[in-house]
């Protein structure tokens, strides 16, 4: 689904990526991890179509991305809400914007592979029926981030990309959406590509982790994962065991 070839990414005169190359298959669970300033956003923002590469090709679905896709969805760690708009009327965001431009292709994909679901059943299957007259400032933490997640998915994207969503919540609210996200993936056949800072975060969340050095990123440094998503996969050994290998990786980053 997502190929980097040879590409090369600078901010001023600090090179970021050297010659990285990079391939997800569709269906796939990546998280992106390593220390402050490695490049993990800004790799996420160049799969986005918000920042471009200096050379080097960065292809999804075999297009080169010259543009935001539409097809792709993206949730921040600031949720993205308007604070004016209740939660029903964030979640029909989207879908307002883009039945404005209509199926051009460029905004909006020019065909829809799978049924829309009803907006309503998104507020219902995220658990945000019953909040659905409720504005950001009378919501938490963890329900505002389900209302930006229920916001994206209602387009149908076939790409996920989040940028450490979770941080800023309580333990117990932030395993429950990691949970929720690894169904919804499941659910929707989603790849997701999701930046952390938190090894036990990628360890849940990643089928594979992709782990970014200090720049300029030239070698890519994959674990694979196979058992994360597994139902008391926290609970155990391998789990624990992958944690610590990957501290250790970090620090010979």
């Amino acid at each position: 689904m997502i190929t980097l070839s040879n590409l090369n990414f600078s901010y001023q005169s600090t090179s970021i990526f050297q010659n990285f190359n990079w391939q997800v298959q569709r269906g796939e669970r990546w998280a992106l991890l390593g220390a402050s300033g490695c490049g993990k956003t800004t790799l996420l923002y160049l799969l986005a179509g918000l920042r471009f590469p200096d050379f080097g090709r960065l292809l999804i679905d075999g297009e080169m991305i010259t543009r935001p896709r539409p097809q792709t969805g993206l949730i921040l760690q600031e949720y993205g809400l308007l604070p004016w708009a209740t939660v029903e009327e964030n979640v029909r965001l989207g879908a307002r914007i883009r039945s404005f431009y209509g199926a051009d292709g460029v905004h909006a994909p020019s065909y829809e592979t799978r049924v829309t679901r009803d907006l309503g059943a998104w507020l219902k299957r995220l658990g945000l029926d019953t909040l659905s007259a409720k504005y950001p400032s009378q919501i938490s933490g963890g329900q505002g981030q389900r209302t930006a997640i229920a916001r994206t998915l209602s387009l149908n994207p076939d790409l996920l990309l989040m940028d450490e969503p979770f941080s800023s919540l309580d333990a117990l609210t932030r395993a429950d959406l990691q949970n929720l996200t690894l169904e919804l993936c499941a659910e929707e056949n989603l790849t997701l590509i999701m930046v952390t800072h938190a090894i036990e975060e990628a360890a849940i969340m990643g089928n594979k982790i992709l782990l970014l050095g200090n720049p300029p990123n030239e070698k890519v440094q994959i674990i694979e994962n196979p058992r994360a998503g597994e139902e008391d996969y926290r609970k155990s050994e391998e789990y624990t065991e992958l944690c610590h290998d990957l501290h250790q990786r970090m620090e010979r980053a």
